[in-house]
């Protein structure tokens, strides 16, 4: 026991190491806006250490064990040399979006598209804007993330150099969807940690769409932690998408903040990837607002996702729909924990909660616990939860109409996904999607298709 608690120990020394001998170098290559709660994160990070399977919130997903390999930082910022608009070809087909990469951690601004974004829209590196734009960028990065709750958002915290931001201004739309490519690109085991922070002022109109990627065939571990801001009367979606590979663990971290009447749509789907721990926050704070929130996964060997949502209802009026959807093949393992939480006066709420999954294989394993804590009495809430296999009757059926066992399996994992898919508010991207999925259904999908850095 002793040596197992040493160990664990072990996972966190090596980082308030390299901090404690690094701080100056970390804050150097940043911004004072990213450095200013740096301190305040780290001992929160220190006091908390990596989360272990103790931990309710993290019951599925080892962070202590996941941290614990010897991974390559770099806190002094070399060029990555590596011009991402000539080796990605992940082009979606009559999508035309405005098309920008984050090299690793870092905003890769040498080569930017030729789209015009409407006055008064930011869009660009984190430490670039937070430099040129210190109060505004201030008045937002960190308020949502807080690191005496969540170690992993405090380690984010206290190592992120660089990230994305995107600031659209009260009443602006912008009309072309915004797709966002995290590449990730080194030759020996790699950590990134990389912020995102976006926000939307009243009244204003923005679509993205992030898509993760891995170049190299090295271990990486990405930390994320994005905050999103979304004013009243604004519509915001977001899409995640993530094709990496088995060697990459992603600890993912959203903060949302909804104003009155917003409207939010968030879908984060897992096509291929190593371990995945992604947690989402939504806070509705106004009358009116809506949230959709929805995620798949699709895995097979020996794949890991888990997702854990909480929805805080805090005023009365607003509506929250959640979906997710899991398909399990061979000894991979799925978890969802989501909890829906009513406060005392947030009368005529009304939440749907629904977590379905398929697994295929017997030695597929899924954990799922929907939540509810509801302290007003006039609400509509409902969650439901099912863990089952493909329907034998089905199979049957379509094999005696000539259709093969292999297609017939294939078809109906397919129409239980689709549930998902259709959410999207993006016909281009929807389209694209159903292709993914059937081609990563029929094991098509090395990684992902259609990039020429995939080898």
């Amino acid at each position: 026991m002793k040596n197992k608690k040493k160990k664990m120990m072990r996972a966190e020394q090596q980082y308030i190491d390299l901090f404690s001998q690094c701080e100056a170098m970390i804050c150097r290559h940043s911004t004072e806006v990213m450095n200013a709660p740096r301190a305040q994160a780290f001992a929160d990070f220190e006091r908390q250490g990596f989360p272990t399977t103790k931990e309710e919130r993290y019951k599925y997903t080892d962070a202590a064990k996941l941290f614990a390999p010897d991974y390559g930082l770099n806190l002094n910022r070399l060029d990555i040399p590596v011009n991402p608009y000539e080796v990605f070809k992940c082009d979606v087909p009559n999508m035309s979006t405005a098309l920008y990469f984050v090299v690793n951690d870092a905003f890769y601004s040498k080569a930017l598209p030729k789209t015009h974004l409407p006055e008064g829209v930011l869009l660009g590196s984190l430490k670039e804007l937070a430099a040129q734009h210190p109060e505004l960028v201030k008045k937002y990065y960190g308020k949502l993330a807080d690191t005496s709750k969540d170690a992993i958002t405090a380690f984010n915290t206290a190592f992120a150099q660089d990230g994305f931001l995107l600031y659209v201004p009260k009443g602006v739309v912008v009309d072309k969807p915004i797709q966002l490519v995290n590449i990730l690109r080194a030759d020996v085991n790699f950590m990134v940690n990389r912020r995102l922070l976006i926000v939307l002022e009243d009244g204003a109109q923005a679509r993205m769409l992030i898509c993760d990627h891995a170049m190299d065939d090295v271990n990486f571990l990405s930390t994320q932690v994005v905050e999103v801001f979304v004013g009243e009367n604004a519509v915001f979606d977001f899409y995640e998408l993530e094709e990496t590979h088995n060697s990459t663990v992603r600890f993912s971290n959203l903060y949302v903040n909804q104003e009155a009447n917003s409207n939010v749509l968030l879908n984060g789907m897992t096509l291929h990837n190593g371990t995945t721990r992604n947690m989402t926050e939504v806070t509705l704070n106004g009358r009116g607002a809506e949230i959709n929130l929805c995620g798949m996964a699709i895995e097979d060997q020996n794949e890991h996702v888990d997702n854990h949502t909480i929805i805080d209802h805090k005023v009365s009026d607003c509506t929250s729909n959640e979906l997710f959807k899991y398909v399990l093949d061979d000894q991979s393992v799925g978890a969802f924990a989501g909890k829906v939480l009513v406060r005392e006066g947030a009368q005529h709420t009304s939440s749907q909660q629904t977590n379905r999954n398929l697994c295929a294989t017997r030695e597929a394993r899924m954990y799922t616990q929907p939540q509810l804590e509801i302290y007003a009495d006039d609400v509509k809430c409902s969650h439901g939860a099912t863990v089952g296999q493909l329907d034998e009757k089905a199979l049957f059926y379509m094999q005696q109409r000539g259709i093969s066992l292999k297609e017939a399996r294939l078809l109906l994992m397919f129409a239980f996904v689709n549930e998902v898919i259709d959410t999207i508010r993006m016909d281009a991207l929807k389209d694209r999607l159903h292709l993914l999925v059937e081609k990563r259904f029929r094991g098509e999908l090395n990684k992902c298709q259609g990039c020429a850095i995939c080898k």
